[in-house]
């Protein structure tokens, strides 16, 4: 059966690849789009954690990691019931096109329409930071900032 609760976002990145991985895996980088901490260790079994709003950790540990190709990575909230660390899965998937980059998310095992919902909202509004600082513009203060 397939798992009903599933995010599916594209985006379409004015930027190499390689440049896309490296805002997704650089903790310093991953700050120019997204929360306030971070702390990544992209290979197998390394730590996914991002403090995305400022209020609140997403924590999980990275499954495949293929340079400038593709990450997939447990995914879930500190001090969450519904949605644990690592209780769900995130699969980026990075494909080169001629003007830049294609970037596919799949963000699967959400347990509630309600949770997929707000994790869609989630994802395609940080989706638009990462497209934007990957063009070499500022996204701006984060209006999320502060949200639980």
């Amino acid at each position: 059966m397939q798992d009903p609760f599933v995010v599916h976002r594209e985006a379409h990145i004015a930027a190499p690849p390689a440049a896309v991985f490296a805002l997704m895996t650089d903790p310093e980088k991953i700050l120019r789009w997204m929360g306030t901490e971070a702390q990544v260790e992209p290979q197998p079994g390394g730590l996914y954690l991002v403090n995305v709003t400022g209020a609140r950790f997403a924590r999980g540990s990275f499954r495949e990691v293929v340079p400038v190709h593709r990450l997939a990575y447990s995914f879930g909230w500190d001090g969450s019931e519904v949605v644990p660390p690592g209780s769900s899965l995130v699969e980026i998937d990075l494909i080169e096109q001629g003007d830049g980059t294609l970037l596919r998310l799949t963000h699967s095992g959400l347990p509630s329409a309600e949770q997929c919902a707000g994790h869609a909202e989630g994802w395609a509004h940080y989706l638009g930071r990462l497209t934007e600082v990957a063009a070499g513009h500022d996204p701006g203060p984060d209006p999320f900032y502060g949200r639980t």
